[in-house]
């Protein structure tokens, strides 16, 4: 397996409504069959942190109980992609649906994050200084990942626009803020495949220096690069279908480096 532990299934009757609204708004989507653009991904960015904020308060345990299980793993990503397109069909009836879109997301995702903050604060264990040096190395490594992209594929990067560049930069932010809980906070890694990765750079002789977590940097980087490229000309051929994929690939990414930037920020090792 290569799923991170902890995954647990919820309740019966959490389960079954979780289901039924996966189903209703899958059954909406395919009525409606909506336009997917690049600025669409953009619009559901928030959404994807979301689902990883909730995760976070779920595990410290600061949600209140009914919610408690739609907010578990994995079960908070069939909530927020329930509620996300719930929004966004919604919100196609406003005059600037994309706007509404991200603003109902980024309004949404203050709230556990505020709650998650608080818990920091009141608890003593709030440490942002090396969460926010893993943004900012994350910032770095995506924007020259783009530009270098831009510069040697230029009509590739064109094509995925800014769905590749958030793709990038997810999948920068999963990779600098792990390297910096595992080498530097004393977080384990969950993932297996991950495990795996940092488990080879331990035994290199750069270890002692580097530390394990450079090795699953450069490898997240390279393997992002790559999905960006090889849904260049799927998006050409497809264009919802290929960023619909870009979506995807890009909550894999920012999903897990929201979930830890916060997590790393309010709890302690």
């Amino acid at each position: 397996m290569v799923l991170p532990s902890g995954f647990t299934v919820p309740p019966l009757p959490a389960l079954a409504v979780l289901l039924a609204g996966v189903a209703a708004v899958a059954f909406a989507l395919a009525r409606v069959r909506p336009p997917f653009t690049d600025r669409t991904v953009l619009a559901f960015a928030p959404w994807m942190a979301l689902g990883s904020a909730a995760y976070v308060c779920h595990q410290l345990a600061l949600l209140p109980s009914i919610a408690m299980p739609f907010a578990s793993a994995p079960a908070v990503y069939g909530s927020t992609f329930v509620v996300a397109v719930a929004v966004w069909l919604g919100a196609r009836r406003t005059a600037a649906p994309k706007r509404v879109l991200a603003g109902i997301g980024l309004l949404a995702l203050s709230a556990p994050v505020a709650l998650a903050l608080h818990y920091g604060m009141s608890e003593g264990t709030l440490s942002p200084l090396w969460p926010l040096l893993a943004l900012l190395v994350a910032c770095i490594l995506g924007v020259v990942c783009w530009i270098g992209l831009r510069r040697v594929r230029t009509a590739d990067a064109r094509v995925v626009d800014g769905a590749g560049a958030l793709v990038i930069f997810g999948h920068a932010l999963d990779a600098a803020t792990t390297a910096v809980g595992v080498d530097v906070l004393g977080f384990g890694e969950q993932t297996p495949l991950s495990r795996l990765i940092m488990e080879f750079a331990a035994g290199l002789p750069t270890a002692p220096v580097l530390g394990v977590g450079w090795l699953f940097v450069v490898v997240k980087l390279v393997v992002a690069v790559a999905v960006v490229l090889l849904l260049a000309d799927y998006v050409r051929e497809a264009p919802t279908e290929g960023f619909l994929l870009l979506a995807l690939v890009a909550a894999v990414g920012l999903g897990p480096g929201a979930h830890n930037l916060l997590l790393f920020a309010v709890a302690a090792a």
